[in-house]
């Protein structure tokens, strides 16, 4: 994947940041509509808010914690990334449909082979996890 034009060092913190609660989040998610496809790991939405944010230590591998649900981590991976990091660069703003054409364009010069009308409900999911 191909950072857009705005990504720097500041983006690639807030991902790696981010990137194993939403990971985690992705397997319980897989776990709550498929018991075959995902692990489940006790792994709610306010567990991930808290583990993106610091606030929450991330248990290793496949530990619980004390859609299109067929995909893998790698294929939801460059969406979930995308998000965090158009949120630590256009976070002082809302969600709103002039961000989203930015974004739509955006995400056209990444190289991902993924068309954003699949990929935009993961950018804003990501982009929704607040430090």
């Amino acid at each position: 994947m191909k950072n857009p034009s705005w990504w720097n060092e500041k983006h690639d913190g807030a991902w790696d940041r981010t990137k194993s609660a939403m990971k985690r989040d992705w397997e319980q998610t897989k776990s709550d509509f498929s018991s075959k496809k995902g692990h489940d790991l006790d792994q709610s939405a306010g567990d991930t808010v808290k583990q993106a944010a610091g606030k929450e230590a991330i248990p290793p591998g496949n530990q619980p914690n004390p859609s299109k649900l067929d995909r893998k981590w790698e294929d939801v991976e460059p969406a979930y990334r995308y998000g965090v990091g158009a949120r630590e660069q256009y976070g002082d703003q809302d969600w709103n449909p002039e961000l989203e054409s930015k974004l739509q364009k955006d995400w056209s010069t990444t190289g991902v082979n993924h068309p954003w009308n699949e990929a935009k409900g993961d950018v804003r999911k990501a982009w929704s996890v607040k430090k």
